[in-house]
């Protein structure tokens, strides 16, 4: 027995060994992304904007794959059942990890945070709160008044009931006890036409969503809830300016399925770093509303779950309501 143990041990040694030269050498083959974002929206574009970039790095094809559905479950379990070798990377959203598990709570086909372990992060797509040009209100604060004065309070639009526009607007709500409420409507255009018409005098969404909104002489931009005022929008103050601990975002995180070498998600990390650092990969997601984030998967990981502690109790109490009606 013990020339088998030595064997075994010997052969154990030359794995370990092995891994950071497999992260050197990776990839040496075509690399697919699995998303659950629909072809075209903002986070596919992000996404296909990272892949060429690694794909002129690694001197290998990166394949988008989209598998929109059933709130990110789609996505999530085609990747989960994926060879973990760093090969099928999988792509997910804020909406996976914050509505999702409590939507489908305690009848969800896999575990998400056993499933996966974090990379990095692509971007991150921080909402914004606009009104209507004729509402009498020229920062938060007085939109919060304005609001409260009002005798029946004030309606806010989003693009579908939680996700996370809605999930801002009601973290905005809690926190600043503005008399405002949801309406529900068939997407970002209908919302902002309903706020251009003065049908709806507020509206949470995505930059990039309110874009045709704001870029025109329909709607002001009030504020974003970002961590910080945003480079191409310095004069635009934060939510958390006037309403402390108001921070939202859409985000785009890498991650790979369980048991994929930790040299190679390290290796992955690193040259995502490096691609969402790039000026003009920058200067793209500005056009999208998505600004880059440098943090390594530990950070990532962290992020991850404080965003969880933030917005599940927000979706429990949705669901909860939901469930009464």
């Amino acid at each position: 027995m013990l020339p088998t143990r030595k064997i075994c041990f010997a052969a154990a040694v030359a794995v370990l060994a092995s891994l950071p030269a497999q992260a050197q050498d990776f990839p040496n083959k075509p690399v697919q992304f699995i998303t659950p974002a629909a072809a075209g929206n903002s986070p596919d574009v992000v996404t296909r904007i990272v892949a060429d970039r690694l794909t002129q790095l690694w001197k290998q094809q990166i394949v988008v794959i989209n598998r929109p559905g059933a709130g990110g479950l789609i996505a999530a379990q085609a990747a989960a059942a994926l060879p973990k070798d760093g090969y099928s990377i999988y792509m997910t959203q804020a909406s996976t990890w914050t509505v999702l598990p409590i939507q489908q709570e305690g009848k969800m086909p896999i575990d998400l945070q056993k499933a996966f372990v974090a990379v990095g992060m692509l971007g991150e797509q921080p909402i914004g709160v606009a009104v209507n040009k004729d509402v009498k209100a020229n920062n938060l604060a007085e939109l919060i008044k304005l609001a409260n004065d009002s005798k029946d309070g004030m309606l806010f639009a989003a693009t579908n009931r939680g996700g996370q526009s809605h999930l801002t607007g009601e973290l905005f709500r809690e926190r600043s006890k503005a008399n405002i409420s949801f309406v529900h409507a068939a997407g970002a255009s209908v919302s902002i036409n309903d706020v251009i018409a003065g049908r709806i005098p507020i509206m949470f969404e995505g930059l990039a969503g309110l874009a045709p909104g704001t870029q025109g002489a329909g709607m002001r931009l009030l504020g974003v809830a970002a961590n910080k005022r945003l480079p191409n929008l310095p004069d635009v103050p934060t939510m958390g300016e006037t309403v402390p601990g108001v921070i939202s975002s859409g985000w785009i995180v890498m991650m790979v399925p369980e048991g994929v070498p930790d040299a190679i998600v390290q290796k992955l990390n690193k040259d995502l770093r490096a691609v969402v650092a790039e000026k003009e990969v920058i200067e793209r997601f500005q056009q999208l509303g998505t600004y880059s984030r440098d943090l390594t998967p530990a950070q990532t990981e962290a992020f991850m779950r404080n965003e969880e502690k933030l917005w599940w109790p927000i979706v429990r109490r949705i669901v909860a309501e939901d469930q009464k009606k």
